[in-house]
């Protein structure tokens, strides 16, 4: 088993239509563990560091003004291959192509405001955790691991 550590927010959209309870729902039923959370505003200086690698493109402007424009939820989760199976939950980035059954094709209908930001590697989740969460997180077992988690 690869316990895998990965960085996940909802977007300003998905708060903004009251989806956090219903996507948070899903990670957790899934079997992934939260270690961390917060509900904030994410600051210019946060998005145009989270979104580096986009910053000579022409849309990184109105990413940034999207991602700052209203309140977001920033988790950690932990979990067995947890990259991969956030990633599988959440569907492609276009709504309109994501299957359903995933988060973006059950409640998605645009490239851009896609509800949800995933980390895609264990070095982009360990470069934007730094970012979204400097301070320690909590460390606990769930009752119900060895049942999720099996041996």
């Amino acid at each position: 088993m690869a316990i895998q550590r990965t960085f996940v927010i909802l977007k300003p959209d998905a708060v903004q239509r009251g989806l956090t309870g219903e996507i948070l729902a899903r990670l957790e039923r899934k079997g992934l563990q939260l270690v961390g959370m917060k509900f904030m505003k994410a600051t210019e200086t946060q998005a145009a560091k989270h979104y580096e690698e986009h910053k000579e493109k022409p849309f990184f402007k109105s990413l940034v003004q999207f991602f700052t424009s209203s309140p977001l939820v920033a988790l950690v989760l932990d979990g067995d291959e947890a990259i991969t199976v956030v990633r599988t939950l959440v569907g492609s980035t276009d709504g309109r192509k994501a299957p359903p059954g995933t988060i973006r094709g059950d409640f998605g209908i645009s490239r851009s405001n896609n509800l949800v930001h995933a980390s895609d590697s264990p070095e982009s989740a360990v470069r934007e955790l730094a970012i979204w969460f400097p301070e320690p997180l909590v460390t606990w077992t769930p009752a119900t691991q060895a049942w999720i988690q099996g041996d």
